[in-house]
């Protein structure tokens, strides 16, 4: 029954309602393509030999018709007021003089099962009678009598069975029974039930022209391949397309997660740039598949993106066949060898800050793009060694390319935003999980999986097969101790930490203060949290903080170190909510001394002063700026004033904006935009600014910044630190290959800095490697110390006082 466009409402009485319905029937049109071929509620009851009941729809037009989006519903035969549609939602489509199955409920009785039908549903339909309307939505319909369904311009066809039914065209047909049901011999359309449904033993017939006990045809490949779906750029050419008897060898499945399974094309074809292999998502469905099998999969090509598809998310997508429906056709079958993964040198091609997905792939040239080609492959990495250690998600870091920057202790090391490392691959566990291990062990021999793209970190092998798991025997190094002349400052992120943690992790970190870094005179922590961590509750002081932690190094064997700092305004310093994190200083009185200055707090700003003709500090402690935006929801830095052997060091603490927001490396876009930056940027203008200041006032000053930047040592940010070179980075003073204090997607590299006045020009630098290496880390950055022999404020002076406090140091002890 195909509506009328317009309909009009007619008010008759009860005596003249009855003369117009036989004139002129209460219906519209009839269908000439899509409608109700057969109607059986019988299924699975006594007596009955078929187990379900079933609807069978046909087509008696030319073309095919979609009904994607369309549905079968259901209503009982005496319909009252209280009873409901029932819908089963369908998807595909009715050939043209096809039929096409609706499986409902199944019942206790019965032994022959129906056809394959196209579509499943579960409505429990009455044996004897009720209602079937064939609707163009899926969204219930409401009628409860002939003319209002006749009405409603979505029922595309409706059917009354059984001499009861209320609703139905015209006239509905004879009753149905457990044994038979009402079928449309012919598909005509009169829009009378009656007329146009014979009751006769029931008849299912499916689209492929099955019936009940049919064996199904051996199933044939369709048109499309793999290489077909994945196409030459990072986007599907058939995205959001169906796609049918897809055929692949299984080359490995997931069964917990995103759940689904590897397939791989057996025949590949000679364009580089088309991957062979495919993901299957079978999403709350453990995969029924196993390796070896030789498959068809049919279903609906899709471009999942880890995060979201918002334009805001970088990441790129992984290209995969979802809804799948799978044959089996043999099993038992040889895997293809696993390719050996062997990247070029380049990363990824530019787009001007734009997206790269619609460019042709260039694997011989670009790393991300040979992995894009081989995503879903079966591959191999021979003798993998890990560049990045096993995170809490089971995940490590390896490299296809063991010769590409590689670090004195493993790893491979970031020098330029132009040098990205394409060897770098993430690894997470598959139906192999590789043992937890650090930066420069390897995996001997080979390392099997399948290529994809994931969250966090882009390219992933999830593992099959690992190799065995050989050690590369780093250690936590150790520094060593400051010479009686030398004041040593560290820097260590001791990542948010809290008199709540446990008592475990101050000990660990005391013990790399004591034993690692060798009692340093003065140590700038970061992210120190204040005493309940990250309750939200108010509660900025970090007191108990403080002394849980100078209270463990004392208990290690270090000195008893005092702390000084200042306590932020509430949630006004960023990092975890709650928190309230601060940088601070530790300090050790036995060797260096810290000169008070009273007024510092969290909204006054320190300034430097001259004082008998040096420079002094307003207040000491104090925050730089504090109340200039470039601060929002970040660490303030603070000044200190020290004295060692009668001369002064300006020590600043500090803790910049967190890398968030920018960009992956491994994105869409590119060049990436690292927005994060330009806070960074404001951030190092008003330190320098503030080095400006002591300067001018005394040249001779000597200052040290130390600190979290949070960006490279090749960074605008930390340049404009360092400015016409009377500061010094000594990240910069490293042998290039060890330029790094903590480790980020198997690349090496350095957010944590110390750098000098330039009129420093004795120290010792170090960075000791105790975390960011090791998968068991007491914190996600390594720690480094300068040991440095502060400036008179005169080169000339400087070379005699130096000279006589290494003859004092040479000399014998009594």
């Amino acid at each position: 029954m195909r509506p009328t466009p317009l309909r009009v409402g007619l008010a008759v009485t009860a005596a003249s309602a009855v003369t117009f319905a036989l004139a002129t029937p209460i219906h519209a049109a009839p269908s000439q393509d899509a409608l109700i071929a057969e109607v059986y509620g019988g299924g699975g009851n006594s007596g009955a030999t078929l187990t379900r009941d079933f609807v069978e729809l046909g087509n008696a037009g030319t073309a095919p018709v979609t009904v994607d989006g369309w549905s079968v519903q259901y209503l009982p035969a005496s319909a009252s007021a209280s009873s409901q549609w029932q819908v089963t939602p369908l998807t595909g489509s009715i050939a043209a003089g096809a039929r096409f199955l609706v499986a409902q409920a199944k019942g206790s009785g019965g032994t022959v099962e129906l056809p394959a039908p196209d579509v499943t549903g579960t409505i429990a339909m009455g044996g004897s009678g009720g209602t079937i309307a064939l609707v163009t939505e899926t969204t219930p319909l409401t009628c409860k009598t002939a003319a209002d369904c006749a009405a409603d311009a979505r029922v595309r066809d409706l059917v009354g069975y059984g001499t009861s039914t209320v609703v139905r065209e015209t006239t509905p047909t004879a009753n149905t029974s457990n044994t038979t049901s009402a079928a449309r011999p012919a598909l005509t359309d009169t829009d009378d039930n009656a007329a146009d449904f014979t009751i006769g033993a029931p008849t299912p017939v499916n689209s492929k022209g099955q019936g009940p006990g049919t064996p199904d045809p051996e199933p044939e490949p369709g048109d499309k391949r793999i290489r077909d779906i994945q196409g030459t750029t990072r986007i599907s050419p058939l995205l959001g397309q169906k796609v049918a008897g897809v055929p692949g060898v299984v080359t490995a499945t997931r069964a917990i997660g995103d759940r689904g399974f590897w397939i791989q094309d057996t025949a590949p074809d000679t364009d580089p740039r088309t991957s062979e292999g495919l993901f299957v998502y079978t999403a709350d469905l453990a995969p029924t598949v196993e390796p070896g099998d030789e498959v068809l999969v049919s279903g609906t090509v899709a471009e999942y993106r880890p995060g979201g598809d918002a334009a805001s998310n970088s990441n790129q997508t992984l290209t995969e066949i979802t809804g799948a429906t799978v044959t089996v056709k043999s099993k038992g079958n040889a895997l293809p060898a696993p390719e050996t993964l062997n990247p070029p040198a380049g990363y990824l091609p530019t787009a001007g800050g734009g997206s790269i997905e619609s460019l042709p792939l260039d694997p011989a040239t670009y790393g991300q793009d040979y992995y894009e080609s081989r995503e879903g492959m079966y591959v191999q990495v021979a003798d993998a060694r890990v560049v990045g250690p096993t995170n809490n998600f089971g995940e490590t870091w390896i490299t296809t390319n063991p010769t590409q920057n590689p670090t004195p202790r493993g790893g491979t090391i970031y020098l330029g935003y132009d040098q990205p490392n394409s060897g770098r691959i993430k690894v997470k566990p598959g139906a192999a999980t590789p043992q937890v291990s650090n930066v420069g062990d390897v995996w001997r021999g080979t390392t099997v999986g399948n290529v994809e793209y994931t969250n966090f970190g882009g390219y992933t092998l999830a593992t099959k097969t690992v190799g065995e798991h050989v050690s590369g025997g780093i250690t936590p190094e150790v520094t060593d101790a400051q010479r009686a002349h030398e004041l040593s400052v560290a820097t260590y992120n001791v990542e948010n930490l809290a008199a709540t943690n446990d008592q475990a992790k101050f000990d660990r970190l005391a013990a790399a203060v004591v034993t690692n870094l060798k009692n340093p005179d003065v140590v700038v922590l970061e992210e120190i949290q204040d005493n309940n961590g990250a309750t939200d509750d108010g509660t900025v002081a970090a007191d108990a903080t403080f002394a849980k932690f100078t209270d463990a190094i004392a208990a290690a064997g270090g000195p008893r170190y005092q702390w000084r700092q200042i306590d932020p305004v509430d949630k006004a310093d960023g990092g975890q909510p709650g928190g309230n994190i601060r940088v601070a200083f530790l300090f050790n009185p036995a060797r260096v001394s810290f000169v008070d200055r009273p007024g510092g707090d969290a909204t006054t700003a320190v300034s430097v002063v001259k004082q008998h003709g040096r420079a002094a500090l307003s207040v000491s402690p104090g925050r730089v700026a504090p109340a200039d935006e470039a601060w929002e929801s970040s660490r303030k830095p603070l000044a200190g004033e020290f004295k060692f052997r009668g001369r002064t060091v300006f020590v600043v603490a500090n803790h910049f904006a967190s890398k968030g927001g920018d960009q992956a490396m491994h994105g869409r876009y590119q060049e990436p935009v690292r927005s994060s930056e330009v806070q960074r940027a404001r951030q190092a203008a008003l330190l320098r600014g503030f080095v400006d200041q002591v300067k001018a006032v005394d040249r001779g000053a000597n200052v040290v910044l130390a600190g979290d930047i949070n960006d490279y040592q090749f960074s605008p940010v930390v340049r404009t630190l360092t400015g016409n070179g009377d500061v010094v980075a000594l990240m910069d003073t490293l042998p290039a290959n060890e330029r790094y204090s903590y480790v980020f997607e198997g690349n090496s590299q350095t957010l944590d800095h110390i750098l000098v006045s330039s009129n420093i020009t004795r120290y010792r630098y170090d960075v000791v490697h105790v975390n960011a290496e090791f998968a068991d880390q007491a914190s996600d950055h390594d720690p480094q110390v300068v040991k440095l022999r502060p400036s008179t404020g005169n080169a000339h002076v400087d070379q005699w006082v130096f000279l006589l406090e290494d003859i004092v140091e040479h000399l014998p002890r009594a």
